[in-house]
């Protein structure tokens, strides 16, 4: 019995290929979620979005495979590690963390948050770079002054962060509270934007 041999590939060859069904994707309309990962001084990040935005951030501590097999079910299956569409993103971030962006500005997808949770991550951005807000006061903002636990569920839900601040929402004693980096994680955003 004689036993075929496998041909060797070389990974430049799969690179192209896989840049050329990103493009063909992208260009007949295939493409739904392109992702891409991206290091950072907080960990790795992966960066997801639409045709229409930014739709997902998920931390390390995040299984990324498991995020990404959510949103395959939830908005949908054609996605596909596709970097350039999320370039402007990974270069906002990389200012964010050199001290040189203070406020981002790339589209966003908030098709994963719906109702009053939406409503509290469309104020969020209102909270000022090295500024923090308590959750009392997002409700108020957000017009419901006693939703003060609902504030806390749209941060903890919050598809965005980094990108829709909610790392700046704390305790009314001024303790940091939950975040889905963890808390030190938090508490690495806001002294980076403290200094």
């Amino acid at each position: 019995m004689s036993v075929i041999p496998t041909p060797s590939v070389d990974p430049s060859d799969l690179s192209s290929l896989h840049a050329r069904l990103v493009t063909a994707a992208d260009r007949d309309g295939l493409l739904d979620l392109a992702y891409r990962s991206v290091d950072t001084p907080v960990g790795r990040l992966l960066l997801v979005a639409t045709d229409v935005g930014l739709v997902r951030v998920a931390y390390p501590r995040e299984d990324h495979d498991v995020v990404l097999a959510m949103l395959a079910r939830q908005v949908s299956p054609r996605i596909l590690e596709a970097p350039g569409r999320l370039d402007a993103a990974a270069r906002q971030l990389d200012e964010y963390f050199a001290h040189r962006r203070t406020r981002f500005d790339v589209p966003l997808d908030l098709r994963l948050s719906s109702g009053f949770r939406r409503t509290v991550l469309t104020r969020l951005p209102d909270i000022a770079y090295g500024r923090t807000a308590s959750y009392a006061q997002v409700a108020d903002a957000a017009g419901s002054p006693h939703a003060v636990r609902a504030v806390g569920s749209a941060c903890a839900t919050n598809p965005l962060p980094l990108f829709v601040p909610c790392h700046r929402v704390v305790r009314s004693d001024g303790s940091m509270g939950q975040y889905a980096g963890g808390v030190d994680t938090k508490r690495a955003l806001l002294t980076l934007e403290a200094a």
